[in-house]
């Protein structure tokens, strides 16, 4: 499937702010309601923060109903918009679950200031031996995951037995499903979940030197 000649980008915050690059997840569009409250809630702590589509999510749009395109496409996709967005070296790049495992596969090739995965995929759901982990023991890129406790695409438990590299820092929010939603039994909501997710990334993207 052949990319969009110019990737449309989506922006929220100020035009000044540090750069914020976001790919979202293999199932919702870059405007999902988790999209649209991140980008704002960043965007207001000063974030520039960009959202764009893979080419086959750009297709949905138009009718069609493509499943994910393959890895290579993913990865040449990010490059594109990065192009696009004046290059990496001034961004930091990531996503939710998807989106940012494409970003952690680009990260060190490209140069990218950090990462920020929003719910990593660490392996398929009820597949734990399908591991997504190798390029992560040696990246080399700044790197923040912040993930639920409970995520059936890697939970503390999964994540514990991993090899990681010391770049990578991850927050786990308590009870927290693949989207952060906690359950009701928790005393925990999934609004406060969002809310501590923006404040540690935020803190990450600015903190950055």
């Amino acid at each position: 499937m052949a990319e969009p000649s110019s990737i449309e980008v989506l922006f929220d915050g100020p035009a000044g702010g540090p750069l914020l690059v976001l790919a979202h997840g293999a199932g919702a569009a870059m405007d999902s309601p988790f999209m649209n409250v991140m980008a704002a809630a960043l965007g207001g702590r000063g974030i520039r923060v960009a959202r764009f589509e893979f080419p086959y999510m750009h297709a949905r749009r138009e009718g069609s109903r493509p499943g994910p395109d393959r890895e290579p496409v993913l990865r040449e996709s990010w490059k594109a918009v990065l192009g696009q967005l004046g290059g990496a070296a001034q961004a930091v790049i990531g996503g939710k679950s998807m989106g940012g495992r494409i970003a952690s596969m680009i990260a060190d090739e490209v140069g990218a200031r950090g990462l920020v995965c929003l719910g990593y995929p660490f392996h398929p759901p009820g597949q734990p031996q399908k591991l997504r982990t190798a390029h992560l023991a040696g990246l080399r890129t700044p790197a923040l995951i912040v993930q639920g406790t409970r995520d059936t695409l890697g939970s503390r438990e999964d994540v514990a037995g991993y090899q990681l590299s010391p770049q990578i820092r991850i927050v786990w929010l308590e009870d927290g499903d693949h989207s952060f939603k906690p359950r009701a039994a928790s005393g925990r909501t999934e609004r406060g979940h969002r809310e501590e997710a923006v404040a540690v990334v935020a803190r990450f993207v600015l903190g950055l030197p």
